[in-house]
């Protein structure tokens, strides 16, 4: 089968024909359908991670955010049949321990990374395994296009489990949204569906008009402030009458991240979902005696439980989120390189999602 394979950090991916996924008895093939590019590849691709022991090795098919047919199904699946339409959580658990039990299979203790690690090669490729998938394998509604579920990836489940279920806002709340690439737009979307009145924040025009289209209220275009980290916040104060009750970084730099805690309201919460460039490092310095003094709550958000999925999915089907909205380009395989190349500059918009395969 055809696959885009990492063979050297920052250069353009390997188009080659590999080996078929090998079928684990509890697992299942999956032919993918459309799988979508997001930021957290071109990490990989950049050879970012090692401060965090975290680096994707070489050799790593990478794609993880899939959707498509079960082709194969292992023997001791006896839920799933070949056929069935399904999404595929990036981050795999195992379904058995403590953390799966109860309903955190996100942050398995024994998870796997789908596309990040040679145990679970990714989907940038014509199929897919998904381990354990009795308890990873989402099935579809039929009204749910694999479009659209690529679209969902590791960005959008990432934005709803932030805001649905770590930071439980309620209706009328502000939330602030800093950087409005895939992640943030997909934020933008499910807090306004949520009944939030959200702040979209940018240095660049075209996501910020993106923004308007999926429910932001306000927008700040924070390249035409005189100083964006002290204004940025400020002009949020304002906006808010006193500061936001939900705040996102959904890019990962550090002016980002302290805009967004300073940005919030006393007893507002800061949700961390953007991962860390080169330049930080996996390390923010933080206002910490500011946080303790107004009582102020720090989140962390990556993906979401499989058992989940439904609550998303319900809303999806109802019309009451459109992630589809988001997608601005298809592109093929051999495209993969290029449209990660535009991201170290910051040249996508919304969600681009391989559609050949």
């Amino acid at each position: 089968m055809r696959a885009a394979v990492l063979e050297a950090y920052g250069e353009p991916l390997s188009i080659e024909s590999v080996d078929a996924p090998a079928l684990a008895p509890h697992g299942v093939v999956v032919d993918v359908e459309a799988c979508g590019i997001c930021r957290s590849d071109w990490h990989a691709w950049k050879g970012h991670g090692e401060w965090a022991d975290d680096r994707v090795p070489l050799g790593q098919i990478l794609g993880h955010e899939p959707a498509g047919r079960v082709a194969r199904v292992g023997d001791r699946v006896e839920t799933l049949a070949v056929g069935d339409r399904v999404a595929i959580p990036f981050n795999l658990g195992d379904g058995s321990c403590y953390q799966c039990r109860n309903g955190h299979g996100n942050v398995c203790e024994d998870g796997y990374a789908l596309g990040f690690e040679p145990s679970v090669p990714g989907a940038f490729a014509e199929r897919t395994h998904v381990p354990h998938a009795e308890f990873n394998a989402v099935t579809l509604p039929k009204g749910v296009s694999a479009e659209a579920v690529a679209a969902l990836g590791c960005r959008y489940v990432t934005a709803f489990h932030a805001l649905a279920h770590r930071a439980d806002i309620d209706a009328g709340d502000w939330v602030a949204v800093h950087g409005c690439g895939g992640l943030g737009l997909a934020a933008v979307q499910i807090a306004t569906a949520l009944g939030a009145r959200v702040i979209a924040i940018d240095v660049r025009d075209d996501p910020l008009e993106l923004a308007i289209d999926l429910g932001a209220e306000e927008t700040i275009d924070a390249s035409e402030l005189e100083d964006e980290r002290t204004d940025v916040p400020g002009t949020i104060r304002t906006i808010t009458d006193g500061g936001a009750h939900v705040s996102i970084d959904a890019l990962g730099r550090a002016e980002t991240c302290r805009n967004s805690l300073e940005c919030l309201r006393i007893r507002g919460t800061h949700v961390q979902i953007g991962l860390t460039t080169a330049a930080e490092r996996g390390e923010v310095s933080l206002p910490i005696d500011e946080m303790t003094r107004w009582d102020v709550t720090l989140v962390g958000s990556r993906g979401m439980p499989p058992s989940r999925y439904d609550e998303l999915l319900r809303m999806i089907d109802s019309g009451a989120l459109e992630p589809a909205k988001l997608v601005t380009r298809r592109v093929g395989l051999e495209d993969v390189s290029d449209r990660l190349a535009a991201m170290t500059e910051y040249e996508t918009r919304g969600v681009e999602v391989v559609t050949e395969l």
